[in-house]
């Protein structure tokens, strides 16, 4: 198991994963969003725009192998911040990407979160594709982003070919920091937490010690809704 070599942002994260609930997202906190810089439809300045708009106090953007549109909102929040009258309404933003990896023989995604761009163990999970051989392997992907100083959490549990009551234990022997407990598997609007998935996924959460996280997977052009 790798030792996390945490960062000022990943500590601060950890606190609010911690107070996370199945009220927090989508008007709170939104840990799980795309841009046009993967598969999304979203500028990551309307994102951002809408991020304010709703009244968000944090986020990640969590574009597919890529953070190219986060670095594009950064830069759009650092000249919203130099404007004194905008500054106190900017939510906070964390780095995030989604990763796809090998999890008991099954593509699942992983999803980082405020780790170090620059740092070269999550070098190869940026390039745009899902990674081959080693580096897809799910062990070595949350191995890379704690080395990164980040914290890796297992995406929508119960949306894959295994059940998630195979894949959190899996992902927890494995030293993942967390589940995205709060999610809507079926999209609905308005956009809610899929109550008994939510549940069974929380209470493995907790026997296993994790952090239950909320996202909505925006695609679309809402950030309240998924599609």
């Amino acid at each position: 198991m790798a030792v996390v070599a945490q960062t000022s942002a990943s500590s601060h994260l950890k606190q609010v994963f911690h107070k996370i609930n199945g009220q927090s997202c989508p008007r709170y906190f939104n840990f799980h969003m795309h841009t046009v810089y993967s598969d999304g439809k979203l500028q990551p300045e309307e994102l951002i725009q809408q991020a304010i708009a709703i009244g968000l106090k944090g986020l990640a953007i969590t574009d597919h192998h890529t953070v190219d549109g986060y670095r594009v909102a950064l830069s759009y929040l650092d000249d919203l911040k130099s404007k004194p009258h905008l500054k106190h309404i900017v939510p906070e933003v964390w780095t995030g990407v989604e990763i796809n990896a090998n999890l008991l023989n099954v593509e699942v995604h992983i999803l980082g979160y405020a780790f170090q761009l620059e740092h070269l163990s999550i070098a190869p999970y940026l390039r745009r594709r899902t990674t081959v051989g080693k580096t897809y392997q799910a062990e070595n992907v949350i191995t890379a982003i704690h080395q990164a100083g980040g914290l890796a959490v297992l995406a929508h549990p119960a949306r894959y070919k295994r059940s998630h009551q195979e894949l959190i234990p899996a992902a927890a022997a494995l030293g993942i920091d967390g589940v995205e407990a709060f999610y809507a598997y079926n999209n609905p609007n308005p956009w809610h937490p899929s109550p008994k998935q939510s549940a069974e996924v929380q209470v493995l959460a907790n026997h296993y010690g994790l952090f239950n996280t909320c996202g909505t997977d925006t695609h679309g052009l809402s950030l309240l809704q998924r599609l």
